[in-house]
């Protein structure tokens, strides 16, 4: 049965915070400490601001855990115009899918910042996952909620406007309702970027960061700092 937009609104309103259940678990499993610790097949890689950690149609051979900075995700159809999927932080995953059967990977990943990986190869990932409980447990608590996240930005785009849409992509960049990893200042980010991830022009984006700063909810200070009063856009019918 469809939900009306109404009742889609009170899910994202009570999705916007990670559910407990999953912050216990990160709290109780530090994945860091382990893939220091485990003696995995790995490397770590630094990453310049802009620089690409790999590229749509290159094969898909392991698996990178973002240890400082940030990633951008992104797919370019065959037109060359560019969508942006996601944008990662410390403690993310991402280039999983050839643990499912990709062969190439699907889009591009861009350090949106001086970033530091740690690369893990696909079939050590694979025994390490197999052999580790609390590590394979912690793993499927970060994708499950991945998932979540992206059922949650379909909805937002079906049914919020462009500037509740600027205002929870802020506050998920700002890493809103994970308290134990808060940025207090996000990494440099174009508004030509925010419009390809909200799904509007620069102009739009525009305005309503010009709109935002007045009223007190970001503010510029050596960075963009995002306040928690910003979700009330978020949360106004």
């Amino acid at each position: 049965m469809l939900m009306t937009p109404s009742r889609h609104m009170k899910a994202i309103r009570k999705s916007t915070k990670i559910p407990t259940s999953i912050a216990r678990k990160k709290s109780v499993f530090d994945a860091q400490a382990f893939l220091d610790s485990a003696g995995l097949a790995r490397k770590v890689v630094e990453y310049r601001r802009s620089e690409k950690i790999y590229t749509q149609g290159q094969p898909s051979e392991n698996v990178l855990y973002i240890q400082k900075g940030g990633v951008k995700l992104s797919v370019v159809n065959e037109v060359g115009k560019e969508a942006v999927v996601a944008m990662l932080g410390p403690g993310d995953f991402f280039g999983e899918g050839g643990m499912a059967g990709q062969i190439v990977r699907v889009g591009t990943a861009t350090a949106i910042a001086p970033t530091t990986v740690l690369v893990i190869e696909k079939k050590e990932m694979i025994r390490v996952l197999h052999a580790e409980h609390a590590f394979s447990d912690r793993f499927v608590a970060y994708m499950l909620t991945r998932n979540i996240r992206i059922e949650q930005d379909l909805i937002d785009q079906l049914f919020n406007s462009s500037e509740k849409r600027l205002a929870r992509t802020l506050l998920l960049l700002a890493r809103y309702g994970k308290q134990d990893q808060p940025h207090q200042v996000l990494p440099k980010i174009s508004q030509e970027t925010l419009a390809e991830m909200v799904g509007t022009t620069r102009s739009r984006v525009n305005f309503f960061m010009n709109k935002f700063k007045k009223l007190g909810f970001i503010k510029y200070n050596g960075g963009l700092h995002i306040d928690s009063s910003l979700l009330s856009v978020v949360l106004h019918e």
